[in-house]
């Protein structure tokens, strides 16, 4: 008879192991994989939509910026409408005039300079934003997997514990347990189920989000092989990354850039313009007619532009500043994500070891509490150590990948003109 109820009992944790490790995607079927998740989001989502047009918009400053000030037409009517001989037009004057405004002191190259410092600022915004829109895809596909792992565990938990229950009730009906046994199995098995159905519903909301991404295509299987290659991949110390080439690093140096030639500009601004006039003028009174020229020039009493250009230099500084503490930034970041993606894998590496153990233990348990050896605390202990081990895996694979991702957007380097889509 004890060997039969310790049979019974080790039953479930056969089948523990083999439903956790299950997937959709074994069933068969199409696999939604990272790169057509990737792909999809970057036609059912509208993440880089306002800095593709943030490209457009730059594009055609740098044409406005390279247009020259428009001439200028008038007519003039003098000594008309008056009183005495000047009742009406009879002795009018009328000149007409053509004016051009004639920039000095370099504006319009220093406007064609902020506006190309305007449009590579916009370039680094949209490959800014395809990069987090690879990161934001990343770990709603991680997400999905995690939770879908998780679900499968505490459904095949309440399996086992169901099955406890069954076992404790017979035991105590033979007089072999005490009948608290019995309401040990009932807590235990109304706690897996409570965890069962909040793990469900977890795996639906991820879904959900990742839905929000890829569209339809998130109620495939998705890539499990994925989320367990962590072991492929090539562990030990990183080389070296250089975060001047990183994108926040370029994004403070165009902001740098562009603060440079706002400042050239403000100089430019201190040089005055002429307006050259040329023209004719009609003597009513004699018929004859006359030329007119002119050359008019403001005169900067008041704002002569040394204050905006002093501001404008203060600007410039500011961004030579946000250049230094980007890099600074940068660096941190880089080597905390490194950090924490060589903890995962440490983690990840560990978690096989260690769910072997775990479930030598809880079978060991099982038999032992069968057969009257061991005190179900002793059982439910390691059932719980198992299932806490197992969890520990998944957030360590799903952690491993949510780093690797972060550490690939924090040394994401701005691509090449023309391959930015």
């Amino acid at each position: 008879m004890k060997s039969l109820w310790a049979a019974m009992l080790a039953a479930p944790l056969c089948v523990l192991p083999a439903q956790a490790q299950s997937s959709p995607a074994s069933a068969g079927g199409d696999i939604l994989t990272l790169d057509e998740a990737l792909a999809d989001a970057g036609v059912a989502t509208p993440l880089t939509q306002a800095a593709q047009a943030g490209v457009w918009a730059a594009e055609a400053g740098r044409t406005v910026a390279g247009l020259r000030p428009n001439p200028s037409v008038s007519v003039d009517t003098e000594n008309a409408l008056g009183t005495g001989p000047y009742r009406g037009f009879d002795e009018s004057d009328t000149t007409i005039a053509f004016a051009m405004p004639v920039e000095l002191g370099g504006k319009r190259s220093a406007r064609v300079a902020v506006a190309d410092a305007k449009v590579r600022r916009a370039s680094i915004d949209l490959a800014i934003a395809e990069a987090d829109r690879r990161v934001a895809v990343t770990e709603a596909y991680v997400a999905a997997i995690a939770s879908g792992r998780r679900a499968q565990i505490a459904e095949a938990q309440v399996a086992v514990t169901t099955e406890n229950l069954r076992i404790a009730r017979d035991r105590v009906m033979v007089g072999a347990n005490s009948p608290i046994d019995e309401q040990r199995a009932v807590l235990e098995q109304v706690r897996a189920t409570t965890e069962a159905e909040t793990t469900r519903r977890t795996a639906m909301a991820t879904r959900a989000a990742l839905a929000q991404y890829v569209g339809d295509g998130a109620g495939s299987a998705l890539d499990q092989g994925w989320f367990d290659s962590i072991g492929m991949r090539g562990q030990g110390p990183a080389a070296p990354v250089d975060a001047r080439g990183t994108l926040a690093f370029v994004a403070a140096a165009a902001d740098a850039l562009s603060a440079e030639a706002e400042l050239r500009m403000a100089r430019s601004q201190r040089a005055p313009d002429l307006t050259l006039t040329a023209g004719t003028r009609r003597l009513e009174a004699s018929n004859d007619q006359a030329m007119v020229f002119g050359v008019s020039v403001p005169l900067p009493l008041f704002n002569g532009g040394k204050a905006a250009v002093t501001q404008a230099a203060r600007q410039r500084d500011r961004a030579e500043a946000q250049q230094r503490i980007a890099l600074f930034e940068a660096e941190r970041a880089i080597a905390a994500a490194a950090a924490d993606r060589d903890r995962a894998a440490t983690a990840v590496r560990a978690a096989e070891p260690a769910v072997a153990a775990a479930t030598e233990a809880a079978r060991i348990a099982r038999i032992g509490y069968a057969e009257g050896k061991f005190d179900q605390l002793i059982l439910l202990d390691a059932e719980r150590t198992l299932l806490d081990t197992r969890r520990a895996g998944i957030d360590a694979r799903a952690a491993w990948h949510e780093a690797a991702a972060r550490l690939e957007r924090l040394t994401a380097r701005l691509p090449a003109e023309g391959e930015i889509k």
